[in-house]
C-alpha cells in the first residue's frame, strides 16, 4: 500500500486460493487494500475476463476521480479457474495436473490483467502504470504472529486430548471459545470423496463490510448524476458512453 502511494502506481497482488476466496478477502481487509476480487462474488459460474477487466479499470477511474492514480487490488487465484474457456486460450498455453486440475501456478492472471487494463485505458488516454505480483508460497514461509501460535497450541492440545478421550477421525476447530470435533464424515461430499469446499457467503455481514471499504464502481456511483459526469470526464467519454461501458457491472452489485 506504501508502495503504490509513494510511487502514484497500482499493483495487482495474486493471491492463493483454489476455490475460495477466503485468504484474498482477508488480506484484502487487514491490508486496506482499494479493491479485491473472490470467486464468490461471480456466483462459481463461468467469469468473462472483460468482467475482470471492468471491475479493476472502474476501480482505477472511481481512485482517478478522487485525484489518486495509486492503489491495489487483491486478486484470488481462483478466478482463473472460472474463466471461460475462451479467456482461458488468452492466458497462453494450459498445464493440468494429474487431478485434472488447471495448474493455477502456470497461469500468471495478474500479468494478463494488468495487460488488459492497461490497454483499455489507453484507449480513453489514461497511462497508469501496473505492477503485478504473486504473493503466493512466500505467505507459507512467513514467520507466525502470536495469534497463530496460540491458535496452533490449542488445536494441538485439543487435538491430543481428543484421541486419549478415544476420539478419532475428526478434524478439531473452536467454535465461539469451544474445542468442537468436526467428523471427517461431516466434511466429505458423498458424490466426489472428498472434502466440502467452504465458500465465502457474499451476503454475509463479513462481505459486506469488506465491500463498504472497497473503491469500485457501484450502482449508486452509476446513478449519480454528479459522480457519473466525474468518471466520464475521466475517461473522455459522455455520461451515457460511461454508463454504458460498465454496464456489464450490474450482476456484481450487492
Amino acid at each position: 500500500m506504501i508502495d503504490a502511494r509513494a510511487t502514484s502506481r497500482w499493483y495487482f497482488a495474486v493471491t492463493m486460493g483454489r476455490k475460495a476466496g477466503h485468504l484474498a478477502l482477508g488480506i484484502g481487509k487487514a491490508a486496506g487494500a482499494t479493491v479485491t476480487l473472490i470467486p464468490e462474488e461471480f456466483g462459481q459460474k463461468k467469469i468473462q475476463l472483460s468482467q475482470l477487466s471492468d471491475v479493476l479499470v472502474g476501480a482505477i477511474v472511481k481512485r482517478l476521480s478522487q485525484n489518486r492514480p495509486d492503489g491495489v487490488a487483491i486478486l484470488a487465484e481462483g478466478l482463473a479457474e472460472f474463466l471461460d474457456q475462451e479467456a482461458l486460450a488468452d492466458l497462453g498455453g494450459i498445464e493440468y495436473d494429474e487431478h485434472g486440475h488447471v495448474r493455477l501456478a502456470e497461469l500468471d492472471i495478474g500479468q494478463v490483467l494488468k495487460k488488459t487494463v492497461t490497454d483499455d485505458l489507453k484507449k480513453h488516454g489514461i497511462k497508469e502504470t501496473i505492477v503485478s505480483k504473486n504473493i503466493g508460497y512466500e505467505l507459507r514461509c512467513a514467520d507466525p504472529i502470536p495469534f497463530d501460535m496460540e491458535y496452533s497450541r490449542d488445536l494441538g492440545y485439543c487435538a491430543a486430548q481428543y484421541l486419549l478421550d478415544g476420539g478419532t477421525a475428526a478434524m478439531v476447530s473452536f467454535d465461539n471459545g469451544r474445542f468442537t470435533p468436526m467428523p471427517f464424515k461431516d466434511l466429505i461430499d458423498p458424490t466426489t470423496g472428498r472434502t466440502r469446499v467452504r465458500m465465502v457467503d457474499v451476503q454475509s455481514e463479513y462481505y459486506k463490510i469488506a465491500r463498504e471499504y472497497m473503491v469500485r464502481l457501484e450502482k449508486a456511483d452509476l446513478e449519480s448524476k454528479e459522480k457519473l459526469e466525474k468518471y466520464a470526464e475521466t475517461l473522455h467519454l459522455s455520461p451515457e458512453e460511461c454508463r454504458s461501458k460498465f454496464s456489464s457491472l450490474s450482476d456484481l452489485f450487492i
